[in-house]
């Protein structure tokens, strides 16, 4: 039987993505869109509603504890490489040797010590369990989830589905924002 439609394969999903990135970010038109974007396995464009008020102030909140409590390292919200595409971390910190060794252009292709997703309304617990997952998958040693009401439910590399009572990482960092 003929291969469908003589499509050639995909030899490495890395390269994929980060060639897909790359395109995207280079796409004025893309540029101009208010929305925030992400990739799914396929290249494909996710796009999502830019965060509300709401979701911006307890990203800051997370962003300054993390940057004080934290050795020197970078706390930001950016992109990065998961076996589900490129995915948009709503906060990270992430050390300096990570940097170095997972930054390709200006996504991260091993996933940040800590990887931080806020909750919006319009968010599923299936999306975040998910989200977790990958983050997870991709290197990450614990990825907190921002609730609704401002609480971080913290989720350890050793126990990725239950969640914890603090931070292994960042022990001082306080349940709400």
């Amino acid at each position: 039987m003929p291969a469908l439609l003589n499509i050639p394969r995909i030899k490495s999903a890395t390269a994929f993505h980060l060639e897909r990135w790359q395109e995207i970010l280079a796409d004025p038109v893309l540029r101009k869109l208010p929305e925030r974007i992400e990739t799914n396995r396929y290249g494909q464009i996710v796009m999502m509603p830019p965060p509300g008020f709401s979701h911006s102030t307890k990203q800051s909140a997370i962003f300054s504890q993390l940057l004080t409590l934290l050795p020197p390292g970078a706390a930001v919200e950016v992109a990065v490489l998961t076996s589900d595409g490129v995915k948009g971390a709503d906060v990270v910190w992430i050390s300096e040797s990570r940097i170095k060794r997972g930054l390709k252009g200006d996504v991260l292709t091993i996933a940040p010590e800590i990887c931080v997703e806020v909750v919006s309304p319009g968010n599923t617990r299936q999306e975040m369990e998910d989200k977790r997952a990958l983050y997870f998958e991709a290197g990450a040693e614990e990825v907190w989830l921002c609730d609704v009401k401002g609480t971080l439910h913290f989720f350890l590399k050793g126990t990725p589905t239950t969640a914890a009572k603090a931070s292994a990482l960042c022990p001082a960092m306080t349940r709400k924002v």
